[in-house]
């Protein structure tokens, strides 16, 4: 599954709940809430299988990590695409939780990730990946894990670019920190996933 940050957040989580809904759609009720400006920012579905919660206000404290100083939350894009989601999914023994929230900052990278690197110590030893695009890849466990099935989190493709993300945790629950230069700042975000199976519960 495709990281769920900078620049893409809302359409990959919507590609998620869509198939979710797809398999939920039997005998379901849907609750959209929509802002004072008609757009929608909250969709709930709920079916005797499960359902699926997408909220465009994401908190950041669902991530479990402090906003660096200073950081100003990134606006909503002309096209419309928001800087924030807050999924939750659950089917048939299945469960997955994203929060991502998108941030900018006056200051470099390096000062970023110095912090963050700190601050994700708290979950666990700190892998540094590195991407050459607008983030890497994010590997979320989806299915039953055998004894020879590993949950470790790695750096994919050639782990090379001038994109830092830092992970922390296992596939099933991660903390991810995705840092990317823009001019003489930064644009980042955090994210949080957790997902749970049959064999997880």
């Amino acid at each position: 599954m495709r990281n769920p940050k900078l620049l893409n957040i809302n359409s990959r989580l919507a590609l998620v709940a869509a198939f979710a809904a797809l398999l939920l759609l039997p005998a379901c009720s849907v609750n959209v809430r929509k802002d004072k400006g008609g757009e929608e920012k909250k969709v709930d579905i709920e079916t005797p299988l499960g359902g699926i919660h997408v909220s465009k206000d994401a908190d950041v404290r669902d991530v479990g990590l402090p906003v660096y100083p200073g950081a100003r939350v990134k606006e909503k894009e002309v096209s419309g695409e928001e800087k924030s989601a807050n999924v939750n999914l659950s089917a048939l023994g299945f469960g997955l939780k994203v929060v991502a929230v998108e941030y900018e900052s006056d200051d470099p990278p390096a000062k970023l990730i110095a912090y963050y690197k700190d601050q994700l110590k708290r979950y666990g030893s700190v892998l540094e990946c590195h991407t050459s695009g607008h983030g890497g890849d994010m590997s979320v466990h989806t299915g039953k894990h055998d004894s020879h099935d590993s949950k470790e989190l790695k750096c994919e493709g050639d782990n090379s670019g001038k994109n830092v993300e830092l992970k922390v945790g296992t596939e099933d629950n991660q903390h991810i920190v995705s840092v990317e230069p823009r001019g003489k700042g930064s644009d980042f975000a955090l994210v949080y996933v957790q997902t749970h199976g049959k064999d997880t519960i």
